[in-house]
């Protein structure tokens, strides 16, 4: 049940299927944007995807370093406090490879790709390039997100079994 079961991943999750379904006329406010400058009028929903993903990823460290002293787990959380460092350098550090290629071994290519498209496309539009967000990006993440989740699940489990820098 780590891999979920808190109460704000069932909050994420209302709030990413409410973002999905909302009225399209509700999406207006962008029209000013030129074409090539608009994000998607859904790139809400990615930027909040993204947020429960980053959430999930400290819940991975936090369960993964349970057993060091807190306050060595409170220094390694602050010190890699950012997303990439975390799925990268802290998570090479706990598990000897990054969380992409990570799910890439547990047979997740397809949603490993996608992860770091979204990780590119996310960076982007926070550093000023909100049109990296586009609609072929919304449209993936949909089509793709049980597979995240089930990818996601077997990666949390098969950490948390294993233990710190075992494969």
């Amino acid at each position: 049940m780590g891999a979920e079961g808190r109460y704000e991943d069932y909050v994420y999750l209302e709030m990413l299927q409410r973002e999905w379904e909302r009225p399209a006329e509700e999406f207006g406010r962008l029209v000013h944007f030129p074409d090539g400058g608009r994000p998607s009028p859904r790139a809400a929903l990615v930027l909040l995807f993204w947020t429960y993903f980053e959430t999930r990823i400290e819940r991975l460290h936090r369960t993964a370093m349970r057993s060091l002293p807190k306050r060595v787990l409170a220094d390694q959380l602050r010190r890699y406090s950012g997303i990439g460092s975390r799925v990268f350098d802290l998570y090479r550090i706990n598990f000897n490879t990054t969380y992409f290629d990570d799910l890439a071994a547990h047979g997740f290519e397809r949603v490993s790709e996608m992860m770091k498209d979204i990780h590119h496309k996310r960076n982007d539009f926070a550093h000023g390039k909100p049109q990296a967000i586009d609609d072929a990006t919304v449209q993936r993440l949909v089509e793709h997100l049980k597979d995240e989740h089930e990818a996601w699940i077997a990666v949390f489990n098969a950490r948390v079994r294993s233990g710190l820098g075992e494969t």
